[in-house]
């Protein structure tokens, strides 16, 4: 995914002057590379300071350009909350913040490298968006959204590499703000966002000769959220799952339970989020979530029990 937002911001960028890319200490690789020695007017690396990237992305904003503020998501949201929340939600600015690995993908580098709280920090500022792509594709089109978009900052929330493209067989296609189908079952429901959709397919597979029944549903705007088409959903399945790679702390999960306690709905919901915890080692990605009690396996066993 890191990849492909590289190259969306070069090909967009020779087309549209507008566009400028603030980073903050990432190495320029592939096309942006290439973005800042064809424009290096319009590529600025601030180094470790973040404050002043969105510092300068806010005055860039204010003149009518599209900046892009680049860097790990650990680094783009949590460092610079107060000019994010200053500079650009109560101004209601039109920048994207880019938090690329989020959730638990720099998980070898130790909890300081990992956002598992970031939707819940962003979700609470006023003004701010917040979109979770959950591939390459639903990449392009965010990306294309936040080209147009006018008002208001985004936080979008992307992966880093070797993510499939898992919504290439998607009927439905991706608009902003509507939770959207992947695959359609008939039973029970998985709802999810980000590059973590690859546990949802390995859990429908693993179900073998029942894997018919499940619909994977991609969340892709988390904020603002999509109520009424997760009012739908909690009244057409009998069972729906949650999968996240981020805090149960007002999370996806606890929004989606609030809406069926308001519809008094009684589906029954299983949810998978990080825990309440840091756990002090240095594991890889699948290791990590495992100890969040996020696995094909554990996911599946849960599923078996369900009457």
């Amino acid at each position: 995914m890191r990849n492909k937002f590289a190259e969306l911001i070069y090909k967009n960028g020779k087309k549209n002057n507008d566009i400028y890319l603030i980073a903050a200490d990432i190495s320029p690789a592939g096309s942006i590379k290439k973005f800042r020695e064809e424009h290096p007017e319009r590529f600025i690396n601030v180094g470790v300071a973040e404050q002043v990237m969105i510092g300068i992305s806010a005055g860039l904003a204010m003149r009518g350009k599209k900046p892009f503020a680049y860097t790990i998501a650990a680094f783009s949201l949590y460092r610079p909350f107060e000019m994010i929340r200053d500079d650009l939600c109560y101004q209601n600015l039109p920048v994207t913040i880019v938090g690329m690995g989020a959730g638990t993908i720099y998980s070898n580098l130790g909890g300081t490298h990992m956002t598992q709280e970031d939707i819940s920090i962003a979700k609470s500022i006023p003004n701010m968006k917040i979109i979770s792509p959950a591939d390459s594709l639903e990449l392009e089109s965010s990306i294309n959204y936040c080209l147009k978009n006018k008002k208001g900052p985004i936080y979008l929330r992307i992966g880093k590499s070797g993510e499939k493209n898992f919504t290439k067989e998607s009927k439905q296609k991706w608009i902003f703000g509507k939770i959207r189908n992947i695959v359609n079952g008939n039973k029970i429901a998985i709802i999810t966002y980000g590059p973590i959709i690859k546990l949802a397919f390995e859990v429908k597979k693993k179900f073998k000769n029942k894997s018919n029944n499940f619909s994977i549903y991609s969340c892709h705007t988390l904020k603002p959220l999509d109520k009424d088409g997760i009012k739908k959903i909690l009244k057409k399945y009998k069972y729906v799952i949650i999968l996240e790679d981020h805090s149960e702390i007002n999370s996806l999960c606890s929004d989606i339970k609030n809406i069926a306690f308001d519809n008094r709905n009684k589906t029954k919901i299983l949810s998978f989020s990080l825990k309440d915890k840091f756990f002090h080692t240095y594991e890889n990605q699948e290791d990590m979530l495992n100890l969040h009690g996020i696995s094909v396996e554990k996911i599946f066993n849960k599923m078996i029990s369900l009457k």
